[in-house]
């Protein structure tokens, strides 16, 4: 069982307490068996953070523009990528799809991932995400909380979800990224996470919305997968009318670093589809 995964379904909807508390890292991106929900939190206790100002051999590598209209609802990515070879992810329910390389493993579409409070019994969410797709599951084993079973960090994860309480779509993006880092690689400390530049962001699709990249420097390595972590979050209006997002979550500082091209490749290819 990986770290937080748990039989019962999370509130998706109930705001976190603003909390200091926890340990956990990369190693505690938690997966848990859901009903195709986004795990929505609140993001704004966490827009104190500063903004300071930053595979084998299959490692993806920048692409082509993706061959997508300027309607940004007009595809049907659910049939066919925006670019040729990769994968489609969709949200149906919030009208959302993008595209992943074929290197990268597409959850099914009950799956919901989420960081939590390692100290939190309950594992209440600090933030998560539906319509994930998944590099390299098992790129670090580490037993951290020593009862002799290892437990799985990922590299790289996406998805999309809600963005339930924030006022606009910048809000949105910065609390997410900045949440996101925390949750995953650098609690207890927030102060090593810092947002980048808030960027104003058309997909070719053309759909526009807020993109923010958070960062966290200088996590101990006191365990064997710790290590610093990046996430961008791209905010949009979604299918249904709400402010949503799509997040790109991963290791940083390390030789398999998913490279910003790439990730810059995966998120211009985000379009709606049209919420059922």
């Amino acid at each position: 069982m990986w770290p937080g995964q748990q039989d019962r379904q999370p509130d998706p909807y109930q705001p976190p307490e603003p909390s200091g508390r926890g340990s956990g890292r990369a190693a505690t991106v938690a997966v848990v068996l859901a009903s195709a929900v986004v795990v929505a939190c609140a993001v704004t206790a966490w827009l104190l953070l500063r903004d300071d100002g930053s595979e084998d051999s299959a490692r993806p590598g920048p692409a082509p523009a993706p061959a997508v209209s300027g309607n940004p609802r007009a595809a049907d990515p659910g049939l066919k990528p925006a670019v040729s070879g990769w994968k489609t992810v969709l949200d149906a329910k919030r009208g959302v799809a993008y595209d992943v390389p074929p290197e990268w493993t597409r959850r099914s579409a009950d799956w919901a991932s989420y960081v939590a409070d390692e100290r939190d019994p309950e594992e209440k969410p600090l933030i998560g995400f539906s319509a994930t797709a998944v590099f390299k599951e098992k790129w670090c084993l580490s037993d951290t909380d020593r009862d002799g079973r290892d437990e799985a960090a990922s590299l790289a994860e996406t998805g999309v979800r809600r963005e339930q309480g924030a006022r606009d779509t910048e809000e949105a993006a910065r609390g997410s990224s900045a949440l996101w880092v925390y949750g995953a690689y650098s609690q207890p400390d927030r102060k090593k996470v810092a947002n980048g530049p808030v960027e104003r962001y058309t997909t070719p699709s053309g759909l526009k919305g807020t993109v923010v990249t958070a960062t966290s420097s200088g996590v101990p390595r006191e365990g064997r997968c710790d290590t610093d972590g990046k996430a961008l979050v791209f905010a949009f209006e979604d299918g249904t009318g709400s402010i949503g997002s799509w997040t790109f979550v991963g290791v940083r500082g390390v030789e398999d670093e998913v490279p910003d091209a790439t990730v810059r490749q995966v998120l211009s290819t985000v379009r709606l589809t049209g919420a059922k």
